[in-house]
């Protein structure tokens, strides 16, 4: 199976990238350095996130108030509720670095699952195609794990708990999305939103810069195809 994937991309490539530079590779080595390359950036992405502060402490991935809150937020603070809005807003990404910590298992089975036509649409793909990927073959399975993850972590604030009664009615009358009717469904979708953001980083300075890799065979096959 390994030599088939592996004859076919090169085959599917042959047209776009560089053919003196494939022509350097066998078989094995295009198909180890693809999966090398997205266990490698999957592994960074989590690595980066499921730690304390990998969520809060980024401007890039923390996670806001839901936008209902977000619309009241100032007069919460007005009314003496700063430290509640503050202690949800630290629940709401530790929840979220408990959560993407246990993501890896499942990305790394996304790449040994991966078909020829998966692995076509990479290696010709954009800058984010192996992140669209991801995002397409783990979305489902990562959020079932993280539901209960988040949830557990932010039951212990009384403001999450408010919020959930009041947005529950708030979705009947759709005044509020279903992804944000509870905190745990927010947290969820906004974590999962983070992993795939690093793990695109990861991906464009993978394809930017190949001789940055760690390893020499992800170095080979992405570097022949620059």
């Amino acid at each position: 199976m390994r030599t088939l994937l592996a004859s076919a991309l090169l085959l599917c490539i042959a047209a776009t990238a560089d053919a003196a530079g494939l022509a350097s590779l066998s078989n094995t080595e295009a198909a180890a350095g693809l999966k090398q390359a997205l266990t490698e950036g999957a592994g960074a992405a989590v690595g980066k996130l499921g730690i304390e502060n990998g969520f809060f402490g980024n401007s890039s991935v923390k996670i806001p108030l839901p936008p209902s809150l977000q619309k009241v937020e100032s007069v919460m603070r007005m009314m003496g509720m700063k430290r509640q809005a503050d202690e949800l807003v630290l629940a709401m990404n530790r929840a979220a670095e408990m959560a993407v910590a246990e993501a890896k298992p499942l990305l790394v089975d996304a790449v040994k699952r991966m078909t020829v036509q998966d692995a076509k649409g990479i290696l010709t793909g954009g800058d984010t195609a192996a992140t669209d990927y991801f995002r397409r073959t783990t979305a489902a399975p990562l959020g079932q794990r993280f539901l209960p993850i988040v949830k557990q972590a932010t039951a212990k604030v009384g403001l999450a708990e408010q919020y959930n009664s009041i947005a529950a009615q708030g979705t009947k009358l759709g005044l509020v999305k279903e992804d944000q009717a509870t905190i745990e469904q927010y947290v969820t979708k906004k974590a999962l939103d983070g992993l795939y953001l690093m793990i695109a980083e990861e991906e464009k300075a993978l394809r930017k810069d190949p001789v940055g890799a760690s390893a020499d065979i992800v170095k080979k096959v992405f570097g022949a195809l620059k």
